[in-house]
Formats: C-alpha cells, sequence, structure tokens
C-alpha cells in the first residue's frame, strides 16, 4: 500500500487530511471502483490529453469517458489522447495507468469535470494498482480550486 512521493508531499503541503484505502488490484479505474467498493462516480480518474503547448490532465468520473469535442470546445484548442508512455514520463513515481488526478503535484495543467464538484466523498488513484486516496469532496474541490473546471465527459 503505497502514495506517490509527489503526490503525498503536495497533500501535506496543502494540509488536507485523507485516508488511504487499499484494495485488490484492479488495472482499470471502473474495475478499482469495483475492487474498492465505491460509486464510480465518486472515483476521479485521469486522463491525459495532449495539446500543441503540451500535456494537460483530464480528471473525471471513473464510469465516463471524455468527450474529446466537448473539451475541444470549452478549451478553445484542439485535441488528442495522449500515449501511456508520456504518462509515464510525466508520473515517473507511479505505475503506468494508475496516475493521480492532482496535476498540480506533478506540473500538468489540470481541468476537472463539473460532476466531481460538491461530492460527500471522493476517491482517486494514489499512484499504484491497489492503494486509492479518500478525501472528503469538499477537501478534494479545496485542492482543485485553481484548476479549470467545466462539462467535458459522458457515460460509457
Amino acid at each position: 500500500m503505497t502514495i506517490a512521493t509527489r503526490l503525498k508531499r503536495h497533500l501535506e503541503a496543502h494540509g488536507l487530511p485523507f485516508d488511504i484505502v487499499s484494495h485488490p488490484y484492479a488495472a482499470t479505474a471502473s474495475e478499482c471502483a469495483e475492487a474498492a467498493h465505491v460509486p464510480g462516480d465518486h472515483l476521479a480518474k485521469s486522463v491525459l490529453i495532449h495539446m500543441e503547448e503540451g500535456p494537460m490532465l483530464a480528471v473525471l468520473p471513473s464510469n465516463h469517458q471524455v468527450d474529446l469535442t466537448a473539451l475541444q470546445s470549452m478549451m478553445d484548442r484542439r485535441l488528442g489522447l495522449a500515449p501511456e508512455s508520456e504518462m509515464s514520463d510525466l508520473f515517473d513515481d507511479c505505475a503506468l495507468g494508475a496516475a493521480p488526478p492532482v496535476g498540480e503535484a506533478y506540473d500538468v495543467p489540470t481541468v476537472v469535470d463539473n460532476s466531481l464538484t460538491g461530492l460527500d466523498k471522493i476517491w482517486f488513484e494514489a499512484g499504484d494498482h491497489k492503494t486509492l486516496v479518500e478525501m472528503r469532496g469538499k477537501d478534494f474541490d479545496t485542492l482543485m480550486k485553481d484548476v479549470r473546471h467545466g462539462s467535458f465527459c459522458c457515460m460509457h
């Protein structure tokens, strides 16, 4: 049960309380929600988006997918999904596919879907495929207060 070093440092620097929840290995965000017995719409997943200026992290519920058209319109630029190899370069203290949605800890611009705001509790990857960070929704909202918010996802 581990939490990525940069993520832990970032959370502690913000003084936000969080818990660590371990669960059986799960490869995808939706499997992770099931394995950890948390609602999929309260588990924030990270999708790396490629822009001409560099990468951006889109944060959305695990049971949704990025609507690239909506996100392009919101950001007013052409976007695409970044290759996983780019994710491992940026999130070098995390397992591939287990990047936390806290781009600020990794100097990656972040955009959060509105559906993750105002929740009672929220969970997200801690950096491996067996550990989640659990926070009160209001603390997650505080953590994400300086990033862009909008509606850019749809159900699977």
